[in-house]
């Protein structure tokens, strides 16, 4: 029987950083990684799917899943505009199998998670510049101006707390990105955690 434990890397970034992208890509070249899918109270946007990018759930359900304990972490994402949590139970179902486990947060996420889980490795991807990610998130039209602004004023606090993480990236060439990531998780267990760069 393979005891070997999975690894969990931790991924967070500002919006319109280009996470989903790199989340996308490392599912195709690491068939055995174990993606959370996140239960958040937001709307769905365009082209995403209940169960493959997010469970998209009632505030009613948010609380039940509180109350009983079912989050590894959750937090209120941009001044209570939404709230967003991890399931706990696929998390550490697919780690004690062995597989690489992915988690993709908001900089209150990273935190609580690396707390509970501390071998977890934690990677802030930021932006060649903010000028960029502002860009980005006017070429991306998901969001009113107001959302924009306030999405862009999140960003200046978690690019402030890069150091907290194990490893940042910064995401000017998505497959530079991604080859950096896969190196991590695949990497044996007691080489990644601390590393930064």
């Amino acid at each position: 029987m393979d005891t070997r434990r999975g690894r969990l890397m931790v991924l967070a970034g500002p919006s319109g950083v280009g996470k989903s992208s790199i989340v996308d890509r490392l599912r195709r070249e690491l068939p055995d990684l174990h993606f959370s899918v996140s239960a958040t109270t937001r709307a769905k946007r365009p082209g995403e799917v209940e169960g493959v990018h997010y469970h998209f759930v009632s505030r009613e359900e948010f609380d039940r899943l509180v109350a009983a304990g079912e989050l590894l972490e959750w937090a209120e994402v941009h001044g209570g505009l939404q709230r967003s949590g991890t399931p706990a139970e696929p998390v550490r179902r697919e780690l004690a199998a062995g597989h690489p486990v992915l988690v993709e947060v908001d900089l209150a996420g990273a935190r609580a998670v690396k707390e509970k889980i501390p071998d977890s490795v934690t990677v802030f991807v930021e932006p060649p510049s903010f000028e960029e990610l502002a860009r980005r998130l006017t070429y991306r039209g998901t969001e009113s101006p107001e959302v924009r602004e306030r999405r862009l004023r999140t960003a200046v606090e978690e690019m402030a707390a890069r150091d907290e993480f194990d490893v940042v990236v910064v995401n000017d060439d998505v497959q530079a990105v991604v080859d950096r990531l896969v190196e991590l998780l695949v990497a044996p267990l007691n080489t990644a955690s601390g590393v930064t760069e």
